[in-house]
């Protein structure tokens, strides 16, 4: 039996000219730093690369930094801006309560450890910042905010937020703004220069990438203090031998997951909503979560109402369906997602939540497969909790 494969936003298969552009890398040496023939020839490739990114995302080829994945590139930002602001006495970041744990865990490290006051920015039950919202709390004390952090779309909910909006108020203080638009690259319309951010994230293996890169695109101007340092490369913000290959399959998978995204966001809008339609069907008390129209295309995220989440999870496995219940573990212990708890739910619906996640290979047939079985899924799981 073929599994239904629903978690493309934890990973999405490689595109396969990434696996080509990849592989063709992968059979030569070179160190983009050495400057021999063949060191220039491997830092052809990475130019190359950092030019089809910033040419698909809207950015100058100077404002690509190459990282190690989005886990770095968000913290590079976190850290990086408040560390290059604090001794201006800017000590606050304000960051949505609903960022991913890549965002939100550095920005605690740095109160933790580094003196800043984190400011959670709330939202509503659909899990949006509200531009009032922000601009309420930096007119509290304009001087004293280090960064802004607000994802572009939602991880687990598939929200998205009026980032453009938010921008435009941070810019209007002089803030720096930082967007994680992990999930959104691909998915949804992305234009760095048109989105008013300063530093905006993105990885590899979101858009049908190799895994271990990603990048960071930081707007002219805009220099974070370094988290890595050594050789110097890009930019002197982030230091670390080029992983050439890695680069090449990422730029090649950026450069086709953009050209055909607005052709994939239709065809997953129609997958999501006929997935969404029949689970409805099969569970009539289901929940959906997060906005019902500005969300991501391949999105939809559910509450079960009776049902822990992870039985839930490997009770569709075993059935050939898999997916995510979207929420973090802790010493093997799950916990309600920080996210649902943001947007006002209690901890017995935050448990019991699953993400399907559609992407460039979801069919039909893995709707079809899921519909079969999640009625059937949902009534074992509850007798379970009841005994």
């Amino acid at each position: 039996m073929k599994s239904a494969y629903l978690d493309h936003a934890a990973t999405t298969p490689m595109l396969p000219e990434a696996i080509e552009a990849m592989t063709a890398q992968l059979v030569r040496v070179g160190n983009a730093s050495s400057l021999h023939a063949t060191g220039r020839r491997t830092r052809q490739v990475v130019e190359e690369s950092r030019e089809t990114i910033a040419a698909a995302l809207g950015a100058r080829p100077s404002e690509v930094v190459f990282t190690a994945g989005g886990t770095e590139a968000d913290n590079l930002a976190v850290k990086g801006l408040y560390w290059a602001r604090r001794a201006g006495g800017a000590d606050r970041i304000l960051i949505s309560a609903v960022e991913h744990h890549a965002a939100l865990d550095p920005a605690h490290w740095l109160s933790a450890h580094q003196g800043a006051t984190v400011e959670p920015l709330e939202v509503d039950e659909l899990g949006r910042v509200h531009p009032g919202t922000l601009r309420d709390a930096i007119e509290r004390d304009p001087k004293s905010v280090a960064l802004v952090s607000v994802m572009w779309a939602n991880n687990e909910v598939g929200t998205v937020q009026p980032v453009h909006e938010l921008a435009a108020i941070a810019g209007e203080f002089g803030i720096p703004f930082h967007t994680d638009a992990v999930q959104a690259v691909g998915q949804l319309p992305v234009v760095f220069a048109d989105s008013g951010a300063d530093a905006l994230t993105l990885s590899g293996h979101k858009v049908g990438g190799p895994m271990g890169v990603g990048a960071l695109l930081l707007a002219r101007g805009v220099d974070p203090v370094p988290v890595l340092h050594g050789g110097g490369q890009e930019r002197d913000v982030r230091s670390g031998t080029l992983d050439a290959p890695s680069v090449a399959g990422f730029a090649t998978a950026v450069r086709a997951a953009v050209a055909r995204q607005a052709e994939n966001s239709a065809r997953l809008t129609g997958l999501r909503d006929d997935l969404i339609r029949r689970v409805r069907q099969a569970v009539p008390d289901v929940i959906l979560n997060g906005d019902p129209v500005n969300r991501l295309p391949g999105n939809a995220h559910f509450s079960f109402p009776g049902c822990e989440g992870d039985a839930l999870l490997m009770l569709l496995d075993a059935k050939g369906v898999e997916c995510s219940t979207g929420s973090a573990c802790s010493a093997g212990v799950a916990q309600p997602s920080h996210v649902l708890l943001a947007m006002g739910a209690d901890g017995f619906r935050a448990r019991g939540s699953l993400r399907f996640s559609l992407g460039h290979t979801s069919t039909e047939e893995d709707v079809d497969r899921l519909a079969e079985v999640i009625g059937h899924v949902v009534e074992r799981a509850r007798r379970a909790g009841l005994s």
